[in-house]
C-alpha cells in the first residue's frame, strides 16, 4: 500500500443546486440532499457514479456512493476519483475516515476540500488489487444490510400487528356506549399570548411541559417558572394521571403524567386531558394516538382551527363509543402487551444497527489503516 493524500487520489467538484430549484420539478433525473432523494429534475450534473460528501450542516462529513445521471444540492460536494483508482474503492477509502474532524464554524457547521484534501490515506494503487477489495467489502457489507433488513422487517411487522390490534379493538362494537369526549374528561389548552414568555423562565422552581414531552414520552424538563408565576397559572398545572397532548405541528401525541414527574404548568403547543371516572386513562391514551380517533376529528374540521387544537370547544363535541370500563382495562392489558414486544424489537433493532455500523467500521479499518 501506499500513503497519499486525498486530493491525489480525487478531485473535488461544486454544485450550484439548492433545494427551492428542485422542488414543484417533475422531471426524471434524481437530485439527492443530505437526507436522500429530494426530488427529479430535467437535467444532471453528472453522467458517471461519483462520490458525495456533506460539506455544510446536519450529517457534515457523510460520505455516500452516488449513481451516475443525477446531481446533489449545495450542501454537498462532489468527489471525482483520479486516473488508475476505482471510484468503489475511493468510496469505502473515504467512509473509512472521520472527515467531521475538520469541520468548522459553530451555528452551521462546514469542512472544506482544501483542508481534509491534504489527509494522508494508505491506498492500494494496483487496480486489480482495488477491484479485489472492493468485490470483499461489498459482499461482506451486504451481509451487514442484510441483517439490519431483518432486524427492520421484525420491527414493522410488531408495529404492523399492534396497528392492527388497535384498530381491532378500538372500533365500536355492539353494547358501547356514545359519550362526548367532554363528558369523559376535562380539557383544558395551554396559554396563549405573552403569559408565558421565556424571559419569565429561571434556573430551577415549577416545570414547564412542552410539546416534546407528549411526542417523546419524557419528562426531561428544560425549563421552570417560580413559584408566583406558577401560582397565577395554576389552572394549566398538570399532576400524576393527566394527559397532555400535543396540539400544534406534530398533533395528537399523547403522554401520561407519571408519579414521579416534576410539578408543572403546560405550555401552549399542549392540551391538558384530566380523565373522569368513566373511562380508563391508558385507554383514552391509546384511542387519541389511534387512526379511529383521527378520522373522527377529522369529521368535526372546519378548518385551522382545529388542525391546530385551539377549539377546545369543539374536541369537548367528539362524540366517541367506549365499552364499560371492566372490558376498556381488558383492552389495554393487551395493547400494553402487544405495545411492549414492540418497544423490545425497537430497541433490538437500534442496538442491531449500532453493531451493524459498527462492524462496517471495523472491516474499513482493517482494510485501509
Amino acid at each position: 500500500m501506499k500513503t497519499l493524500r486525498i486530493k491525489d487520489i480525487c478531485d473535488k467538484g461544486s454544485s450550484n443546486l439548492k433545494q427551492k430549484d428542485v422542488e414543484n420539478q417533475n422531471g426524471v433525473y434524481p437530485v439527492f440532499g443530505a437526507s436522500g432523494l429530494i426530488g427529479k429534475i430535467d437535467t444532471y450534473h453528472q453522467n458517471k457514479d461519483y462520490i458525495a460528501i456533506v460539506k455544510d450542516g446536519s450529517g457534515i462529513g457523510r460520505v455516500t456512493f452516488m449513481p451516475a445521471f443525477s446531481s446533489v444540492i449545495g450542501t454537498l460536494q462532489y468527489i471525482l476519483p483520479k486516473e488508475g483508482f476505482n471510484i468503489k474503492y475511493i468510496s469505502y477509502c473515504l467512509q473509512s475516515l472521520d472527515l467531521a474532524h475538520y469541520k468548522q464554524g459553530a451555528a452551521i457547521p462546514h469542512i472544506y476540500f482544501r483542508d481534509y484534501g491534504e489527509y494522508e490515506v494508505n491506498v492500494e494503487e494496483n487496480p486489480d488489487e482495488q477491484q479485489r477489495i472492493v468485490t470483499y467489502l461489498d459482499a461482506e457489507f451486504a451481509k451487514i444490510e442484510a441483517l439490519k433488513a431483518n432486524a427492520e422487517k421484525q420491527l414493522q411487522a410488531a408495529k404492523d400487528l399492534f396497528q392492527a390490534a388497535l384498530k381491532e379493538l378500538l372500533t365500536p362494537k355492539e353494547g358501547w356506549e356514545e359519550k362526548k369526549l367532554g363528558e369523559l374528561c376535562l380539557l383544558v389548552r395551554g396559554p396563549f399570548g405573552g403569559s408565558l414568555k421565556k424571559e419569565y423562565f429561571v434556573d430551577c422552581g415549577y416545570a414547564v411541559y412542552e410539546q416534546q414531552h407528549a411526542i417523546y414520552k419524557n419528562t426531561n424538563v428544560r425549563y421552570y417558572i417560580n413559584e408566583d408565576k406558577f401560582r397565577s397559572m395554576k389552572r394549566f398545572e398538570v399532576v400524576c394521571g393527566d394527559l397532555i397532548m400535543s396540539c400544534s405541528g406534530t398533533i395528537g401525541k399523547v403522554f401520561i403524567i407519571p408519579q414521579n414527574a416534576p410539578t408543572g404548568i403546560i405550555n401552549q403547543a399542549l392540551l391538558k386531558i384530566t380523565p373522569k371516572e368513566t373511562i380508563n386513562r391508558v385507554y383514552l391514551a391509546y384511542l387519541i394516538e389511534s387512526d379511529y380517533f383521527k378520522e373522527i376529528i377529522s369529521l368535526y374540521s372546519d378548518g385551522a382551527a382545529i388542525q391546530n387544537i385551539a377549539a377546545v370547544n369543539v374536541l369537548k363535541e367528539i362524540r366517541i363509543q367506549i365499552p364499560c370500563i371492566n372490558q376498556q382495562q381488558r383492552i389495554v392489558a393487551r395493547l400494553d402487551a402487544l405495545s411492549a414486544n414492540v418497544k423490545a424489537l425497537q430497541t433490538n433493532y437500534t442496538e442491531t444497527i449500532t453493531l451493524c455500523n459498527d462492524l462496517k467500521q471495523a472491516l474499513l479499518k482493517k482494510v485501509f489503516e
